[in-house]
C-alpha cells in the first residue's frame, strides 16, 4: 500500500501487548503513523517513545471509540488502516460460563470490532482507498473442547469479514483476515485461566487439566511471525484475502479440510488425553 510522499496512517486495537504490540512498533518501523489503541494505555508507552500515539479505547465503549477516531482524523485529516486485533479468549465449558460473560465475548470480538469499522469506513470511502485487517485465528476455522464463546465469536468474524470485503471493495478498500495460530501472548494464561475459574472442578475437570497440560506443552513463535503477514498484507498491491500463520496454523487448517468431522474430532480429543 503506497501513497507518494504522504504518510500513511493506521489505527491498531488491544496495541498495549502481545501482537497488538508489536504490530505498532514494525508499522511505525515502516514509516507509518500510528495510533495505538487499547485501554491499558500505560502499558503503550513503548509506543510512545518509538514515535507512536497512544489512545485510550475500549471496543465495548461507543464515546471512547467516536473520540478516539474522531482524534484520529482532526490530526491527521485521513486513516488508511484499520487493524481490528483488540480481543480474548473466553474459556469454560458452554454448560458453566456464565452468558453475560459469552455475551461480553461477542461483544468484544465482534460487535466492538463492527462498530470501530464502521466508524473508519465514512473517511476510507471519502479518500477512495484503505485497508481493514481483521486479526481471526485458526479458531475460526478449527474448534477445541473448552473455546465454545471464543470459536464463536471468530467463526463470525470470518463471515463478516467475507461479507464486508465484497460491499467495499468498489470504494478501493481492501478487507484482509488473518488467521494466528499458536503466538507468544497472554492469550494462553487468560484462556487457561478462565478455563480453571469456571470448569476446573466438577463434571469437565478432566478437560481443563488436559487443556492446561497441552497448553504448557507448547513453544510458540513471536508475534513478529503475524506482523511479518500484516506488512505483506500492507505492501501488496492486490492482498489476499487470508493469511495464515504461527503455531500448528497452516497443518491444522489442512487437515480440517481434509478430515470428516469425527476423523477431525478424534484428532482434536488425542490432544485431551
Amino acid at each position: 500500500m503506497t501513497n507518494g510522499t504522504a504518510k500513511l496512517v493506521a489505527l491498531i486495537t488491544g496495541a498495549s501487548s502481545g501482537m497488538g504490540k508489536d504490530f505498532a512498533l514494525r508499522l511505525l518501523r515502516e514509516g507509518y503513523v500510528v495510533y495505538g489503541a487499547a485501554r491499558r494505555v500505560e502499558r503503550m508507552q513503548d509506543i510512545v517513545e518509538a514515535g507512536g500515539v497512544a489512545l485510550e479505547m475500549d471496543v465495548t465503549d461507543e464515546v471512547s471509540m467516536v473520540s478516539g477516531v474522531e482524534r484520529v482524523l482532526l490530526e491527521q485529516g485521513r486513516l488508511d488502516v484499520l487493524v481490528n486485533n483488540a480481543g480474548y479468549g473466553q474459556y469454560g465449558a458452554i454448560e458453566d460460563v456464565p452468558i453475560d460473560l459469552a455475551r461480553r465475548q461477542m461483544e468484544v470480538n465482534l460487535f466492538g470490532l463492527a462498530r470501530l469499522t464502521q466508524l473508519c469506513l465514512p473517511a476510507m470511502r471519502s479518500r477512495q482507498q484503505g485497508r481493514i485487517i481483521n486479526i481471526s485465528s485458526i479458531g475460526g476455522k478449527v474448534v477445541t473442547p473448552l473455546g465454545g464463546w471464543y470459536h464463536a465469536s471468530k467463526f463470525a468474524l470470518e463471515g463478516w469479514s467475507d461479507v464486508l470485503r465484497n460491499e467495499v471493495r468498489s470504494f478501493g478498500i481492501h478487507v484482509v483476515v488473518i488467521e494466528p495460530g499458536g503466538v507468544q501472548s497472554e492469550w494462553s494464561d487468560i484462556a487457561s485461566g478462565e478455563a480453571e475459574r469456571f470448569s476446573g472442578s466438577g463434571p469437565y475437570a478432566k478437560l481443563v487439566a488436559s487443556f492446561r497440560r497441552a497448553q504448557g506443552r507448547l513453544s510458540a513463535p513471536p508475534p513478529s511471525v503475524i506482523s511479518d503477514l500484516l506488512v505483506r498484507a500492507l505492501k501488496a498491491r492486490r492482498p489476499k484475502s487470508r493469511y495464515v500463520g504461527g503455531l500448528f496454523a497452516r497443518p491444522m487448517l489442512v487437515l480440517r479440510f481434509l478430515l470428516s468431522d469425527r476423523m477431525f474430532d478424534r484428532l482434536i480429543m488425542t490432544a485431551f488425553r
